[in-house]
């Protein structure tokens, strides 16, 4: 195998940093102020919902995994906060705290434009498809835990932390399978289409 296909090989970490990229991304952009992730991998056994809340997602296709991002309240409601004042919301009109429905749903929602951002650079850098369930979010009280197991072969488990602009953090945990990718020719990556892209092809044309 010669170095340049040696570069090309996909590894679960080299994911699982796509991911970060995501989730950096649209949720900066969804609020308005920079979220950054530590440059450190956190190695653990099992991923686990915690309080205040969490959310987790299933995937599967290329590879099977889960996605889980527990948040405690303070960067729930900073995170919210942010997003909802960028939409145009008021501030008397925001939810008053991390229990409220609307706080989970704006969560889930940032939570499936992560995993679609996610999933379409996966599927152009795989040359394939990889699926999504809906994000499910749960707010929990201190003293619960609950743990997902999903069947992997000798699973890689990894967890992450994200910092807000306010310094408050949450935490991405991260299973997937064992597995890596490695171009058989010469394959070129699928063109990635922007909708910014689609937008003014449209506004240009009409």
């Amino acid at each position: 195998m010669d170095n340049n296909t040696e570069k090309k090989i996909i590894t679960p970490y080299d994911i699982l940093l796509s991911l970060c990229d995501s989730v950096s991304y649209v949720m900066s952009t969804a609020t308005h102020h920079e979220i950054k992730y530590a440059p450190m991998v956190q190695q653990i056994s099992r991923t686990t919902l915690r309080p205040d809340i969490g959310t987790f997602v299933l995937f599967t296709g290329s590879f099977s995994g889960m996605v889980v991002i527990n948040f405690p309240r303070e960067a729930a409601m900073e995170i919210y906060r942010g997003y909802m004042l960028s939409m145009g919301l008021e501030e008397a009109d925001l939810a008053p705290n991390h229990t409220s429905d609307e706080v989970a749903n704006s969560l889930g929602e940032l939570m499936n434009q992560i995993l679609g951002n996610f999933t379409s650079k996966m599927s152009a850098h795989l040359h394939s498809r990889i699926e999504q369930s809906q994000p499910k979010m749960l707010a929990l009280p201190h003293e619960v835990q609950v743990s997902i197991d999903m069947a992997l072969d000798n699973p890689k488990v990894a967890r992450i932390t994200f910092k807000t602009e306010q310094n408050n953090v949450f935490y991405l945990e991260f299973t997937m399978d064992d597995t890596t990718f490695m171009p058989v020719g010469d394959l070129e990556e699928h063109e990635e289409i922007s909708p910014d892209d689609i937008l003014a092809e449209v506004l240009g044309n009409s």
